[in-house]
């Protein structure tokens, strides 16, 4: 495999992310070592090991940016106390997880993409979500995110 930042790699890495998702999920809910799964996806998917990757979780209001590995675990699984609004986003559990690109830049060295996601829960209703995620390649050539900004997409009041 080609070590350069492609829009076909971009996409691999966000059916990765996706699959993850729903992993950490169905770990939680056939009762496994959730917590292990997603240090493992995290690990995998994030250039934590690097420096901080810049990470605005969809439902963090209080500390609602994460640039460490211990802060985004706790958005995904909950448990830290020093996250205490934490509930374990990637434990709803998620279905299913598609993105919809409205565009891919490459850079050089660093790719981003930008959109939508659709999360599927089991009750088959999916939420849409605004994202943005950064890529960069690891030692390995491997890409990582380093940058995820993710939002409700925004709500006229009274509407």
């Amino acid at each position: 495999m080609s070590l350069v930042i492609t829009e076909d790699r971009i996409i691999k890495a966000q059916q990765d992310w996706a699959d993850a998702l729903v992993d950490i999920g169905s770990v939680f809910t056939a009762g496994g070592d959730y917590r292990k799964i997603a240090e493992k996806h995290l690990d995998r998917l994030y250039g934590y090991a690097a420096g901080p990757a810049l990470f605005k979780p969809t439902r963090a209001a209080v500390n609602q940016f994460r640039t460490t590995r211990k802060g985004a675990l706790s958005y995904f699984v909950g448990g830290d106390p020093d996250f205490p609004e934490d509930h374990g986003f990637a434990l709803q559990p998620w279905q299913r997880v598609r993105f919809e690109n409205i565009a891919i830049s490459i850079h050089g060295e660093y790719g981003v993409a930008m959109g939508n996601y659709f999360f599927t829960g089991s009750d088959g209703i999916e939420v849409k979500v605004e994202y943005s995620f950064g890529y960069c390649r690891d030692a390995q050539g491997e890409l990582k995110i380093n940058l995820h900004h993710s939002s409700m997409p925004w709500q006229k009041e009274g509407a």
